[in-house]
C-alpha cells in the first residue's frame, strides 16, 4: 500500500512538472521566404519585420503566454522548392502556422499544401489576384493588398499624370507578373488610356536590352513594370543607359522599387510612382513608433512587406486569443472578419475572400526618398469579393 501510495505520488508530481512546460511550449509559425536568389532584398525585410513583431509580442508576454518562435526555411523564390521547405515544416517542425511566401507561384502552391496539412497560411507580399479570386483557398489570407487594390490607385493618378496616355506594359513572366500587368491593364484602360504592347521577361533576367527595340517602336508615354529585387535594378540602370527614361512616366507594382533596391538603381529610380499599402511617411504616432522601432534593430526604413509581415504577428495574435486556440478550425472562423491594427492603422480581413481591407497610397520617388501623392480609402480600393470555392 505505501509503494503504491508513493507511485502515486511521483506521477502526480511529474504531471505537476510536464503541464507547466507543455502550456509553455513555444506557438511555432514556419516562415518560408526567398533568404536567396534575386528576391532576396524582399525576403530581408518579410524577416526583420516578423521578427521585431516577435520579440515585443515575446517580451509583452508571447500570446495566451506562449512565446513565438520563428522557424525560417529558404525558398528560392521557387515554387517546387517552397512546397518541399512548407512540408518540411509542417511533417517535421509541427509549426502552427506558415507566412513568408513572396513568389505568387510560391503562395498558391504552398496554400494547396497547407489544405492537405490542415494548417493556414498568411502571405504578406504576394499580390496575384488570384491568391484570393479564382485560386482562392479555405486555408489561405492575405494581410497585404492585391494587385487590384495597387491599381486602383495607381491607375487614378496616372491618368490625372497623363491624360488617355498610351501605355507600355513589361512584367516577370510567371503568375505574378501576368496577373499584374492585366490587373492594371483593364484598371487604366476604364480610364482612357490605350496599350501600346507588352512583353513579359524570364524571371532573373540579366539583360532586358532585347525588349528595348519593341519599346522604342512603341513610343509610349507611360511604362508600367512589375519586375522587381534585382531584376528592376538592372531593367532601370540598362533603360537609363539606353536613354530610354527621357519623357517617359515609369511606373509599376509596389515590389518593383522599394527601400531595399532603391540605392543600387540610384538616378535611374527618380520620378517612379507606385501604389502601395504602405510609406514610412503615414503621419500617425503609431507609424513613428514602428518605424523608430525597425531603423533601431534593423539599421534600415521598413517598406511595406517589412510592415505588412510585422503586422501579421499581430493578426495571429488577435486571432488565436480570439480563439482562445491555435486550432486550424478556430482559428481561421476567428481570422474572417477580424480587425487589427497595423502601421498602416486599421485593417479588417474580409470574411468572404481572406484580403485585408486597408487604405491605398501613391508614392513617387522625388529625391531618392518616397513621397506621398495620392491615396484612395479601403473600401473604395477592395473591389468585389471573387472567391467562388468557399
Amino acid at each position: 500500500m505505501i509503494r503504491t501510495t508513493l507511485i502515486l505520488a511521483s506521477l502526480c508530481a511529474t504531471t505537476a512538472l510536464t503541464a507547466p512546460a507543455f502550456a509553455a511550449d513555444p506557438i511555432k509559425i514556419g516562415v518560408v521566404t526567398p533568404l536567396s536568389g534575386t528576391y532576396t532584398p524582399i525576403g530581408q525585410q518579410v524577416r526583420w519585420g516578423l521578427e521585431l513583431a516577435a520579440s515585443e509580442v515575446n517580451a509583452a508576454g508571447g500570446i495566451m503566454g506562449r512565446q513565438v518562435q520563428l522557424i525560417f526555411e529558404d525558398e528560392e523564390a521557387n515554387p517546387s522548392v517552397a512546397v518541399q521547405k512548407a512540408e518540411k515544416l509542417f511533417d517535421v517542425q509541427k509549426v502552427d502556422f506558415l507566412t513568408g511566401t513572396v513568389n505568387s507561384g510560391s503562395t498558391l502552391a504552398v496554400g494547396q499544401t497547407a489544405e492537405r496539412a490542415g494548417k493556414l497560411i498568411a502571405t504578406t507580399v504576394s499580390f496575384a489576384d488570384s491568391i484570393t479570386t479564382d485560386k482562392c483557398s479555405p486555408n489561405v489570407f492575405r494581410v497585404n493588398a492585391r494587385a487590384g487594390q495597387q491599381s486602383t490607385a495607381l491607375a487614378a493618378w496616372v491618368i490625372k499624370q497623363k491624360p488617355k496616355a498610351k501605355v507600355y506594359f513589361l512584367g516577370p513572366d510567371y503568375e505574378m507578373g501576368r496577373s499584374t500587368v492585366a490587373t492594371f491593364k483593364k484598371t487604366v484602360e476604364a480610364l482612357g488610356a490605350t496599350p501600346a504592347g507588352e512583353v513579359f521577361a524570364p524571371l532573373d533576367s540579366k539583360d532586358f536590352t532585347q525588349y528595348f527595340g519593341q519599346l522604342r517602336q512603341a513610343r509610349p508615354e507611360v511604362l508600367y513594370t512589375s519586375v522587381a529585387g534585382n531584376d528592376t535594378v538592372r531593367l532601370l540602370t540598362q533603360m537609363q543607359d539606353f536613354g530610354l527614361l527621357k519623357d517617359l512616366l515609369v511606373v509599376g507594382a509596389s515590389g518593383t522599387v522599394t527601400s531595399q533596391n532603391i540605392a543600387a538603381i540610384g538616378a535611374a529610380a527618380e520620378g517612379f510612382g507606385t501604389g502601395v499599402g504602405y510609406s514610412t511617411q503615414i503621419d500617425t504616432p503609431e507609424n513613428k513608433t514602428f518605424v523608430a522601432a525597425f531603423k533601431a534593430a534593423n539599421k534600415s526604413d521598413p517598406d511595406l512587406y517589412g510592415a505588412d509581415s510585422y503586422g501579421l504577428i499581430y493578426f495571429y495574435k488577435a486571432a488565436v486569443e480570439k480563439a482562445k486556440s491555435t486550432d486550424t478550425d478556430k482559428v481561421r472562423e476567428a481570422m474572417r472578419g477580424l480587425e487589427w491594427a497595423t502601421p498602416q492603422g486599421k485593417k479588417t480581413m474580409r470574411a468572404g475572400d481572406h484580403q485585408a481591407i486597408q487604405p491605398m497610397y501613391v508614392v513617387r520617388v522625388s529625391g531618392g526618398q518616397f513621397k506621398i501623392v495620392g491615396n484612395v480609402s479601403g473600401e473604395e480600393a477592395i473591389g468585389p469579393d471573387d472567391c467562388k470555392r468557399f
